[in-house]
This record gives structure tokens, C-alpha cells and sequence, in this order.
């Protein structure tokens, strides 16, 4: 009976009252005289007849909504907004949205949705969502009502807003069929929907064909590619079954590479925005990573090769434009299958033929082709012998400057070929340093459109390697600003580029210091030895920095972060982590990158993305949360949200460093809240915190006591103190006692902790080692005041826990050095822990009181 009215209880919190109900009439049918019970039936009752009155009211609202949104005689523009938007509230909620439902909502939206305007098909979109979220039973519904077909005929549709709306919509819907239901509805709606994979694939279908459609807008394009990245790869590579990916593959490859491979503004092209390609590339690049064993691999590269050829062999100019844009759509996104498709015979001689041509869309095709195909330094080789005095040749004498711009950028990135190698010049001695006044130059020019300019950043990009470039950019303050606003622009493409300059002018990227016999055995055997710039040592980097800082780059960072795109892949989430460390290397930086709002950016980029740049993001988190205040840099809810990113830095395959920085931000957090010291131990870094605690690295070592000390406060550390068997506290005792004071500060604390909020502790110690009194007199005679105090509050808990523990200190030399420091005046804290000790020994009758005191 219990039992039934918890749950009843429980039930009516959750807003299932009728469930509620029939647990109560059991109750009362087993119990009919309990009054509590028949009070609680009768609230109930009340209860629901005051929800069916509403709902009942909720009934006519949404008829009427409805009436004024169909209703074509109604001119009242505002009164159609009003219910337009009471709808989509209405549908937000559960209730609600389960009315409309109900309610023949459904059919009523489609006729909205039919009607060809662009208010009520936004309308009629945005309720949809709020039917399907959560909910998959309603999902499947509104999908078999409305139809996959037609629900891609809006995604295709010429309004960008509309067709945002019916890519949301159909994210949802994905979402709902993947994941079922929300855990409130989980019970009983699991049973109506067992299998969704089928829809899924219809509507995957469907989206493949809207991307090769003539009719379907450029927006709606990159809506569907945007929305293939989303839903098709894994989340997640633990997730073995990739069976999505292929299928998309073998069904959709070719549809995705027409996008790819579409040359704006020629004749019969498929209409495309400017981050189509890129889009493509995303996909394709997703695609490749999401595939498991060499023959899966095999079977991309053979599509992708049958594909090229088809537009290469037998066709005219056009068609081999086709297979050379194909090419480069390939190398920027799954760059083995571009490099694999370079190779087919003509390919090169043809690109480089192009790159000649007297037509401006040829020439563009052919440059670009170029620069993406100089990726690797085995071909950079072969175009700086083939392609340089081509490159030159059209740098100088095109009239047009987006042809020049990219001509600029192939000689850039060839230029660049030595990477941060001082001693490889690929160029004469200041080639380099021109090519970066010009790309700067262009950088700043606004009579340039967004799309040229990018390729001015993509040069920099590469130019950047070399420390003159960067120290000749970072004192430029206006082509900063420039790159900056740039990433604000809609062609989203330009953010690696970005996010690369970025890494190269704070000298993020790993590099390891060269073993000094190596480097002998190397010059030795007349072998070619990396030599560093000068103006890369750690000073100019740190001036660097800093005026990166006054130029506003974590803003720039932040807002690109904060906006969901496809451009932002996992690389490109890497390089940004990378910069971010690099901002906060220095103590007084941090607060100015938090005011900037980069501890909210860091959050993003330390939970998704490659685990190198998850890493990166979560030391950065890590170094902002030991030097500020947490609460403030981490605001509201913000604070639990860091917590995971720094246990990540406790795994076993990360460095000393992010080890020992996890430890201390983690200590930060354990001191300030319950709910903080709930969470880390949710997340299981208990036991990673007790691994460190044995590091032979002192200050690690430290680290990890000091945070145990914090996370000592939790009534479930508490109890594991006490586990059978276990040398936790043991440990405690024995760091008491040891020479470092810092670690003896940490764990005599942590024991003084334990003593004070767990009693049962104060029986234990006596029993974990015979060393236990020589390390508390050690402590309460250290020349330390903070030593002698925890000392002293330990000895004062032990004796107020049992009679047995206070003889066996009073029967020691504890007695008298109790007795002495009881008369310190110079530290009050420590003569009153030690009086209350001996006045505990009094009430014990252990011994007598002093008649002379007062």
C-alpha cells in the first residue's frame, strides 16, 4: 500500500493522473477508513477536473487558432501572427502539443502548409517541430500524414526561411526516430513504433534526390547537406554499425558529388551558394571517416574514380571542367580519395593546361584544382619544377583579380613547403615577405568581395609558417580586423584558413624538442636538421599573443564557435582548441579571455571534436578554473558543464602536465559547492584522484592529496575512508608525517576533515598504523602554525569520539605538549583546540583539572 501511494504521488508529479488515480482507488479499496488516502483522492479529483476544464478550454483555442489561420476572408494581419504564434507555444508543451494532435492538428497544418504562403508555412513548420520533439509515435504519424516527398519539396523551396524551418523539422524528426522517446513517455509509447529505420532511409532518399533536382534552391541544397552531415555518420566510433553510411554511399555518392562537382555560372548548372562545396566536401569527408575496413574504402574510391571519368574521358571542355572541380571538392574534404583521383591519367596535364586558359571560369577551376592538389609535398615538388613560372606568369599579367588572388595563393602555399624550417627557403630571400604584403593588401581591400578576399587568408595561411610573415601581421592591425570579419561572412569556408593563421602566429601546433644525440648521429651521417626562426622563440610568441588579444581574437573565436556550421569540422574545432591555449599560457591573460567570452567557447570544443583538440580545449578550461574564480568565470549552470571536460585530463594517456593542471582546477571546484563535489563524482574521478595520490611526481602527487582533501568534505568520500581492506586512510596518515609540507598541509587537512565530519574516522587511525602518534606530536611540535593547528583539531576530534582513543593519547607524550601549547598565546586557534583536548581528558576523568587555572 506504500508502495502504490509513492507511486501514485509520483505519478501525479509527472502529470499522469489517471494512473495516479487508479493507484489511489487500490489504495482506498485495501484501506477505505485511511482518511489520508481518501484526502488524496479527492485533491486528485479536483485536480483533474480542473485539467479537463482547461483542456476542454484548449480544445476551442485550438479550433480557433486554427478557424483565423485558414480562414481566407480574415485580412487582420496581426490577429494571423497571434495565433500563428500561440500555436507554436501551444505545441511546445506536452499538453498542448498532444491536443493538437489530437485534435485533427495535423491535417489542419498541411493545408497551412499547402497554401503556399510564407508566414503560415513558417507557422505550420515551427508547430510541427513542437509536435515531433520527444516523440516518436508522433513523428511517424506526422511523417506518414505529410509524406517524406512533400516535406522535401519545402526543405527546396526558394524562401531561406521556410526552408530553414523545414530543415529543422526534419532534424527533429531524425532526432525522435533515432532516439525514441523522452523518458516521461518512454512506457508505453516504445510499444507503438519498434523499427524507425525504414522512414529513415525514405527520407535519406529523398534528401539525395532534392540535392541533384534542378528545380530545388540553392539554400534548400545546402539545408539537405547540412542535414546529411548531421544525421547520417555515427555519433560516436564505439557505435559499430555504420550500416547508414553505406548505404548512403552506394545510393546517393554521385548525387552528392553533382554538387560537388557544379561549376558556377555554367550553362545548365544546378543553382548553388557559395558554400555548396564546401558542404559536399563535409559530407564526403564524413562519410570516408565513418568507414571501417580497407574494402568499404575501396568501394569510395571506386565510385569517386568511375564518377571522374565519366566526365573526363569522351567529353568536351566542359565535361573535363566537371571532373577537375569534382577533384578539388575531393581533395578539400576526403583527401586520399582527391589524391587517388588526381592520379588518373590527364588529370594533371589538364589542370595545368587550363591554368592557361583565356577564360576566366576555366582559369578559376584550373587555379583552384592546383592549389588543393599541392597538398602533398611529393606533388608540391612536381608543380614548383611544372607549375611555379605558370603561377607567376598569371599572377602577373591576369586583369582580373580573383584569378590573381589564387594564382597568389598556389605560389603561397609552395612557398610555404619548408613549413617552420628556417633553413628550407623554397622562394628567393624576401619573395615570401612580398607575398604576404600583397595578401594583407587584398586582405583590406572591401571593394573585393568576401569570397576573393578568403583566398587572400588562405594564402596567409601558409605564408605564416615563416616568422617574418607573422611578426609583419600581428603589427597589422587593420588586415586582423579584416580576417576577423571575415569569419562573420557567409562564406564559411575561410574558417580553417583562419583558425590555421591563427595557430601559426601563436606557434600552437605540437613540436618536439629533437634528442641532442640524434641530432649529432644526424649531422654526423650529413642528414638535414629542422633549424628554428628566431622570432619563434617563446618571447616574441608572448608578444604575439598579446596583440592578438588587443585585436579582439577571442570575440572572433567565440562568435565562430557559437555558430553551428558545417565549414566548423573537427580539424577546424582542433586548430581553434590549439589557439585557445595558446591565449590563456599566461596568468594575466585569462581574465581578459573570459570577459571575452572564451570560457563559454571552450565548453563546446572540450566535449566534440577530435580527442587532441578536446584535450587542448579542457587544459585551457583547466587553466582558467585554477587562476580565477570558477563561479565567475563559469557562471550559473556553466560551472557543472566544465567538471567532465576536466576529468577527461585525469586519463592515464595524457601528460604529466594536463594531469597535474586537471587536479588543481578539480581541487578548485571540489571547495565550492555539494553539487560540485556530486558531479565529480558522477563523473567516477574518485578513484583516478587516489591513482595520482601514489604518483612518484611530487607535485602531482600534491595535487591529488590536496584535491581529496576538498572532495573529503562528501558524505560518500567519507565512507570510503572507512572501507575494509582499503589503505586510504592509512595513506592519509602516512603523507601526514612526511618531509614535504605542502603535502603534509594537504593530507593533515583532509584528516582534520575527516575527524571533524565523520567520527567513526577518529577510531580507525589508531588501527591503520603503529607510526600514528609519532606523526601527530610531529605535527602539533612543527614550526608551521597551519601544521600545529590541524594537528591540534585532529587530537581534539580523536578525543571527543571515544574514551579508548583520548587514553591511549593521553598515556603518551601528548599529554604535555598539549599542556604547553594550551598556554600559546601567540596562536589562539591552536591553544584553544588543544585546551578543549585536555578539557575532554578532564570530563573523561583521565585527568585531574589544574586548581590554579581559572
Amino acid at each position: 500500500m506504500k508502495a502504490l501511494f509513492r507511486r501514485s504521488q509520483a505519478l501525479q508529479k509527472l502529470g499522469r493522473l489517471d494512473q495516479a488515480v487508479s493507484d489511489l482507488q487500490r489504495c482506498v479499496s485495501l484501506e477505505p477508513k485511511n482518511k489520508a488516502f481518501q484526502e488524496a483522492l479527492r485533491a486528485l479529483g479536483s485536480s483533474m477536473h480542473e485539467k479537463m476544464k482547461t483542456m476542454s478550454c484548449t480544445d476551442s483555442k485550438v479550433e480557433q487558432m486554427f478557424q483565423i489561420l485558414l480562414d481566407p476572408q480574415e485580412k487582420d494581419v496581426d490577429k494571423k501572427q497571434k495565433a500563428a504564434q500561440n500555436l507554436i507555444v501551444l505545441a511546445r508543451e506536452e499538453a498542448g502539443a498532444e491536443k493538437i494532435f489530437q485534435s485533427d492538428g495535423v491535417r489542419l497544418l498541411t493545408q497551412l502548409l499547402d497554401t503556399a504562403k510564407a508566414d503560415l508555412m513558417l507557422a505550420a513548420l515551427r508547430t510541427l517541430v513542437g509536435l515531433c520533439s520527444g516523440h516518436r509515435s508522433r513523428s511517424m504519424a506526422i511523417l506518414t500524414e505529410l509524406g517524406s516527398s512533400r516535406l522535401s519539396a519545402v526543405l527546396g523551396v526558394e524562401h531561406e526561411q521556410v526552408s530553414l524551418a523545414a530543415c529543422n523539422l526534419l532534424h527533429v524528426m531524425f532526432d525522435s526516430l533515432k532516439e525514441g522517446m523522452q523518458k516521461d513517455f518512454r512506457g508505453k509509447e516504445d510499444a507503438v513504433v519498434l523499427d524507425s529505420s525504414k522512414e529513415q532511409k525514405v527520407l535519406i532518399k529523398d534528401l539525395l534526390e532534392l540535392l541533384s533536382l534542378e528545380g530545388a534552391s540553392a539554400h534548400g541544397r545546402d539545408n539537405a547537406l547540412n542535414l546529411l552531415i548531421k544525421v547520417v555518420p555515427r555519433k560516436s566510433p564505439k557505435d559499430i554499425n555504420n550500416s547508414m553510411s553505406l548505404w548512403v554511399i552506394d545510393q546517393g555518392l554521385k548525387k552528392i558529388l553533382e554538387v560537388g562537382s557544379t561549376v558556377c555560372g555554367a550553362p545548365g548548372s544546378l543553382p548553388v551558394t557559395e558554400n555548396s562545396r564546401m558542404s559536399a566536401s563535409v559530407l564526403l569527408s564524413k562519410l570516408y571517416d565513418d568507414l571501417k575496413c580497407d574494402a568499404e574504402r575501396e568501394n569510395f574510391h571506386h565510385l569517386c574514380e568511375d564518377y571522374v571519368r565519366s566526365w573526363f574521358e569522351g567529353q568536351e571542355l566542359a565535361g573535363k571542367l566537371r571532373a577537375i572541380q569534382t577533384v578539388s571538392c575531393l581533395l578539400q574534404g576526403p583527401s586520399e580519395a582527391g589524391n587517388r583521383v588526381l592520379e588518373l591519367e590527364g588529370i594533371m596535364d589538364s589542370i595545368l593546361s587550363l591554368c592557361a586558359s583565356v577564360r576566366e571560369a576555366h582559369q578559376l577551376v584550373a587555379v583552384e584544382a592546383l592549389i588543393h592538389a599541392a597538398d602533398k609535398a611529393k606533388r608540391a615538388s612536381f608543380i614548383t619544377a611544372n607549375g611555379v613560372s605558370l603561377l607567376k606568369e598569371i599572377y602577373k599579367h591576369s586583369e582580373r583579380d580573383s584569378i590573381r588572388i589564387r594564382a597568389l595563393v598556389g605560389l603561397c602555399k609552395l612557398g610555404s613547403a619548408g613549413g617552420t624550417d628556417f633553413s628550407m627557403k623554397q622562394f628567393a630571400e624576401g619573395s615570401t615577405m612580398k607575398l604576404a604584403k600583397q595578401c594583407r593588401k587584398w586582405l583590406c581591400n572591401e571593394a573585393i568581395d568576401a569570397g576573393t578576399r578568403r583566398w587572400a587568408v588562405e594564402g596567409l595561411a601558409y605564408l605564416t609558417f615563416d616568422a617574418d610573415v607573422k611578426e609583419e601581421f600581428v603589427e597589422d592591425k587593420a588586415a586582423m580586423q579584416a580576417m576577423f570579419q571575415l569569419t562573420k561572412s557567409e562564406d564559411r569556408s575561410v574558417l580553417y584558413a583562419v583558425a590555421s593563421t591563427l595557430v601559426n602566429c601563436t606557434n600552437s601546433y605540437d613540436h618536439e624538442e629533437p634528442d641532442p644525440q640524434m641530432l649529432e648521429l644526424a649531422k654526423y651521417a650529413k642528414q638535414h636538421i629542422p633549424e628554428q626562426h628566431p622570432k619563434d622563440k617563446p618571447d616574441f610568441v608572448k608578444r604575439r599573443v598579446r596583440k592578438l588579444l588587443a585585436a579582439g581574437v577571442v570575440s572572433a573565436l567565440a562568435c565562430v564557435v557559437k555558430s553551428e556550421n558545417p565549414a566548423l569540422t573537427n580539424s577546424c574545432r582542433e586548430l581553434i582548441s590549439r589557439v585557445f591555449l595558446a591565449l590563456v599560457a599566461e596568468a594575466e591573460d585569462r581574465g581578459g579571455v573570459v570577459a571575452q567570452g572564451g570560457g563559454k567557447a571552450l565548453i563546446p570544443l572540450s566535449l566534440e571534436g577530435t580527442e587532441v583538440g578536446q584535450t587542448k580545449a579542457a587544459q585551457a578550461l583547466a587553466k582558467i578554473t585554477i587562476t580565477s574564480n570558477p563561479e565567475m568565470a563559469f557562471p550559473g549552470e556553466r560551472i557543472y558543464e566544465v567538471v567532465r571536460p576536466l576529468v577527461s585530463l585525469l586519463h592515464l594517456q595524457r601528460s604529466g602536465l594536463e594531469n597535474f593542471e586537471g587536479l588543481m582546477a578539480l581541487t578548485n571546484l571540489a571547495g565550492i559547492s555539494e553539487q560540485l563535489r556530486q558531479k565529480i563524482l558522477k563523473e567516477r574521478a574518485v578513484p583516478m584522484i587516489e591513482g595520482y595520490m601514489f604518483e612518484e611526481h611530487e607535485l602531482i602527487r600534491l595535487a591529488a592529496t590536496e584535491c581529496m582533501c576538498n572532495m573529503a568534505m562528501s558524505k560518500e568520500v567519507q565512507e570510503l575512508f572507512l572501507d575494509e581492506g582499503s589503505d586510504r586512510l592509512k595513506l592519509m596518515v602516512l603523507y601526514s608525517g612526511e618531509e614535504d609540507e605542502k603535502l603534509r598541509r594537504a593530507a593533515s587537512g583532509t584528516l582534520a576533515m575527516l575527524t571533524a565530519l565523520h567520527p567513526p574516522v577518529c577510531k580507525r587511525i589508531p588501527q591503520v598504523t603503529v607510526h600514528w602518534l609519532e606523526i601527530l606530536q610531529a605535527l602539533l611540535l612543527s614550526p608551521s602554525a597551519e601544521l600545529q593547528h590541524r594537528g591540534a583539531v585532529v587530537v581534539m576530534n580523536m578525543m571527543a569520539a571515544a574514551r579508548e582513543v583520548a587514553e591511549q593519547l593521553i598515556a603518551s607524550e601528548m599529554l604535555e605538549i598539549l599542556s604547553v601549547l594550551a598556554k600559546d598565546k601567540d596562536k589562539p586557534r591552536v591553544a584553544q583546540a588543544a585546551q578543549e583536548s585536555l578539557e575532554r581528558a578532564v570530563a573523561y576523568g583521565l585527568i585531574e583539572p589544574n586548581p590554579r587555572q581559572q
